[in-house]
């Protein structure tokens, strides 16, 4: 009965560090990468603010071809927003919506992950052109983990896990845009 008591008491006391040491964990995260492409700012920019364009360079929308897609509103402008639902759990079930365009510049999308976790965060393309012919493309993606939930960042690479997704992601872009 003592070692189960002493047991007990262990288990307790782990828990306890655990939830104090998440008190001083950061709960935001933040990955941008960027990618030069060999088109006109236009050209990127009135590409990349359609949702549906994103099936063509995100690997996200890739992974899973069977996967089921919907869309409302008028893509391009705020208020579009494309859903998904993939029996992959790495990709599950939410949707993101355009909540902000900066003409030209940046379009900025919350995105809602309701399987296989419940999540809100914050995501933008921006362009910026280097000359007539050529643009640089940022990806970005923002977002929080709530206490406790916020001690898996001393875990998690975030910057790691999304950036080599966003890398490939551009990656593909170029690939899109430079062979039309």
């Amino acid at each position: 009965m003592k070692i189960l008591k002493n047991i007990l008491l262990v288990i307790v006391g782990l828990v306890a560090i655990a939830l104090l040491t998440a008190l001083f964990v950061k709960k935001e995260y933040a990955v941008e990468r960027e990618i030069t492409i060999n088109k006109s700012k236009d050209l990127v920019f009135n590409y990349v603010k359609l949702l549906k364009n994103q099936d063509n360079f995100s690997v996200w929308a890739m992974k899973d071809p069977n996967m089921e897609k919907g869309f409302t509103g008028t893509d391009g402008m705020v208020g579009a927003t494309s859903s998904w639902n993939s029996k992959m759990e790495d990709i599950g079930k939410g949707e993101q919506e355009i909540i902000g365009i900066s003409e030209g510049e940046k379009v900025d999308y919350e995105l809602r992950f309701f399987e296989p976790f419940e999540s809100k965060d914050h995501a933008y393309l921006a362009t910026e052109s280097v000359n007539d012919s050529t643009t640089t493309v940022r990806w970005g993606f923002d977002g929080k983990m709530p206490y406790p939930m916020n001690l898996l960042l001393l875990t998690m690479d975030m910057d790691k896990m999304l950036g080599e997704q966003l890398e490939s992601g551009l990656k593909n872009l170029k690939g899109v845009m430079e062979k039309e």
